[in-house]
């Protein structure tokens, strides 16, 4: 009968795309599984010295040894970056809805930001800690420098996209400056707010690490130059490796917020692929 053909095939659709979610759901720990046996297996088949290229099971018994000061360091540099971030976010949203809904801001401050972008932040460090000394504050400058200008960017241009004509029909409303950009223009930049904020995550870990590195004092950055001058390769790896967790845990909660507040800018895209013929 038609209505049981049309049963089945709903059935057989809706299985298909539990297997698909199921699949999307393991991947990324099968890729990982992969890579690092096959990490291991180069490792052991060509003999590579562990002061090169440890295995993966050498940096693990060096986690395993050095759990410790990996926690304590991987804590603070996780403190430092979330702080200098938080920072980042806020100032960013400011400035960058300052810059996308004034051309005279825009036009003021858009070729100092990008200039002071690109100055290398490994150069500003030393003057940081000249003026705040080692310790947590200079890490925190430095991860709230590098992730600062991926939010300003991304803020203003949600902000800027706003198409005149409507701004055109609200004045004509009676709604002021303020209110176009609290009701269109900042929903309008959520998505380009949200999808910096997965940029600007990533390095603002570099910022932190940087700072650790050049004044050591405390956190992955100054674990890792230890381990370098001893040669201890196996506890700089794992020093990378959980860095890298954070920097992915830390990509998992803004990804989760985006979903949460912005769903319906892409609300139909996450059965698309599945729908389309031959997928």
């Amino acid at each position: 009968m038609p209505a049981e053909g049309a049963a089945a095939r709903a059935a057989a659709v809706a299985a298909a795309a539990r297997r698909r979610r199921r699949l999307e759901t393991a991947l990324p720990w099968l890729v990982m599984t992969g890579l690092f046996l096959a990490w291991e297996i180069g490792c052991r088949a060509f003999a590579v010295p562990a002061f090169l290229l440890p295995a993966p099971s050498a940096i693990a018994e060096s986690a395993l040894k050095w759990w410790r000061p990996l926690l304590q360091d991987g804590l603070q540099t996780l403190f430092t970056t979330a702080v200098g971030f938080g920072l980042a976010i806020v100032a960013g949203l400011l400035l960058g809805v300052a810059i996308g809904s004034s051309a005279l801001v825009y036009r003021g401050l858009y070729p100092l930001l990008i200039g002071f972008n690109s100055i290398p932040k490994v150069a500003v460090v030393p003057v940081l800690v000249i003026w705040f000394g080692t310790g947590s504050l200079p890490a925190i400058i430095t991860a709230f420098l590098i992730s600062f200008f991926p939010i300003v960017v991304n803020v203003a241009t949600g902000i800027a996209t706003v198409e005149p004509e409507l701004r055109d029909v609200l004045r004509a409303l009676g709604a002021r400056p303020l209110d176009i950009i609290r009701k269109v223009g900042l929903p309008r930049a959520m998505p380009y707010f949200f999808a910096s904020l997965k940029i600007a995550i990533t390095v603002a870990f570099v910022g932190s690490i940087i700072a650790e590195s050049v004044a050591p004092n405390a956190g992955i950055g100054r674990l890792m130059m230890v381990a370098s001058s001893r040669f201890d390769v196996p506890l700089v790896f794992a020093g990378l490796i959980l860095t890298g967790v954070m920097g992915v845990a830390m990509y998992w909660v803004a990804e989760a917020l985006e979903r949460r507040v912005t769903g319906w800018a892409t609300r139909g895209q996450q059965g698309g692929v599945a729908e389309a013929p031959g997928g």
